[in-house]
């Protein structure tokens, strides 16, 4: 497998964002969802580079092999979104998943954030081993405050702490 890189998004990046998440979404769990229904897709910047939020992909050979994004929702909180990574570069041999989540978790804890949510599928099953893994737990859905941005897909609830800053 190629090496890969994890770096900010550019605009240049919306088609190949926009291809990996929607072929994902679409083909591999059949959910039915177009781009127009996602339309942070089409404003990646001003959606999620305002205050701690922000959005990364990883690279390999000029490709878009997979994206991870944290939306500000106040408070010293974020929402993690838009965790895509190539099925072929999935797994932990290819490490492109573990070195996203490390990469954004890195940005949140120097920006301040305490607390991370995430919503998910029931089908995103690799997902949600993925995220305990890493120390995310399950919580209720009442218990997610009113900022946090529920899609109607989402039926599992994460949460990790960070702690405070330092």
């Amino acid at each position: 497998m190629t090496a890969f890189h994890i770096r900010s998004f550019t605009p240049a990046d919306t088609q190949g964002v926009i291809d990996l998440i929607l072929s994902i979404q679409r083909e591999e769990y059949g959910i039915d969802i177009t781009a127009q229904d996602q339309p942070d897709l089409s404003e990646i910047p001003a959606f999620y580079r305002s205050g701690t939020g922000d959005f990364l992909v990883a690279e390999a050979k000029g490709r878009i092999v997979g994206t991870i994004a944290m939306k500000d929702i106040g408070a010293d909180r974020v929402a993690l979104r838009k965790m895509f990574v190539a099925a072929p570069r999935r797994g932990r041999k290819n490490g492109v998943a573990q070195a996203l989540l490390n990469a954004l978790l890195h940005l949140a804890r120097e920006r301040g954030v305490a607390e991370v949510l995430l919503g998910t599928t029931d089908a995103f099953l690799a997902a949600h081993r993925f995220y305990e893994r890493n120390g995310f737990i399950l919580v209720n859905a009442d218990s997610l405050p009113s900022t946090f941005p529920r899609m109607a897909v989402d039926s599992c609830f994460y949460r990790l702490m960070l702690g405070a800053r330092g």
